[in-house]
């Protein structure tokens, strides 16, 4: 395992201060607030806690009311909303100094046979052909508007191999393209069988790219090459089916609409086999900077 996602995993694993009250921290990223992936990973993360563990995560809807102070501790709160039969229901609260930050609801459910169905998944090339993010990012070096931006980016995706199959759009600023992004993703390293664990990693990784498909479809570069500013607004996840977050999953993302100064994001993520596991959807603030 390496060193990144080992912090990783001990940002994850937060305190428990009171029967259904938890304590996280926060690690730098690229922008001077709180990483929306960290926020919802670890309300999710408190949510989970409060679950039998026959129970596994099937959804979550979210709304990022404020921007997260990462120098202060998060406070989530959980209530028990409902537990029932089949279907367990929690809602969590993030509070920094005294206010909300963000607001998580997520259903857990017993495993049950039902009727089976998927979409297809798309033609994506092999992970292994594609350049890691240490090896592709230097290359766009000169797209963003503050020096350090490279050694930050990597930094912040150091326990996560993340890669692109296409140029990412600080790669073709400029060049306005189909409002479609891939990524394939996996750990960098193994994780425990736990699997609350992986589905709160990939919680976490979903907010890295999502809104991409948005900045390609009007040849923007995004918030490091400082051409838009923006933040994810909500965030809703469905999880179909069991997969393993430290093996290679493809998130096929896409941008139906952008209006009003928001940008909506919507993708499927499926296992290196095949099955669909995963699908997102988030909506953004996406703004033009206005001189």
């Amino acid at each position: 395992m390496s060193a990144a996602l080992d912090s990783l995993l001990d940002l994850l694993d937060l305190e428990q201060i009171e029967r259904d009250i938890f304590r996280g921290t926060s690690r730098s990223a690229v922008v001077p607030r709180v990483f929306g992936g960290q926020v919802a990973a670890q309300a999710l993360v408190a949510a989970g806690r409060t679950v039998p563990a026959d129970r596994a995560a099937h959804s979550l809807h979210s709304y990022f009311l404020r921007m997260g102070d990462p120098g202060a501790p998060i406070v989530y709160s959980v209530d028990r909303i409902r537990d029932g039969r089949s279907f367990t229901t929690r809602r969590v609260v993030a509070v920094q100094h005294g206010q909300p930050i963000f607001h998580l609801s997520a259903s857990f459910q017993t495993y049950e046979e039902g009727l089976e169905h998927q979409a297809a998944m798309p033609p994506a090339p092999d992970p292994e052909t594609l350049p890691t993010a240490a090896q592709m990012l230097p290359r766009y070096a000169d797209r963003f508007s503050r020096p350090g931006v490279v050694d930050r980016l990597i930094e912040a995706r150091a326990a996560v191999d993340l890669r692109y199959v296409d140029a990412p759009p600080f790669g073709s600023v400029g060049e306005p393209r189909e409002p479609r992004s891939q990524v394939w993703f996996r750990t960098n390293g193994k994780l425990a069988d736990d699997p609350l664990l992986h589905v709160c990693m990939a919680t976490y990784v979903s907010d890295m790219t999502l809104l991409d498909s948005v900045l390609l479809a009007h040849g923007r570069g995004g918030w490091a090459v400082g051409d838009v500013v923006g933040a994810s607004l909500d965030h809703a996840m469905w999880f179909h089916r069991p997969f393993r977050a430290d093996e290679w999953l493809l998130y096929d993302q896409e941008s139906p609409s952008a209006s009003g100064g928001r940008g909506l994001g919507q993708a499927r993520i499926h296992t290196q086999d095949g099955r669909l596991a995963i699908t997102v959807i988030q909506e953004g603030v996406v703004r033009v900077p206005r001189h």
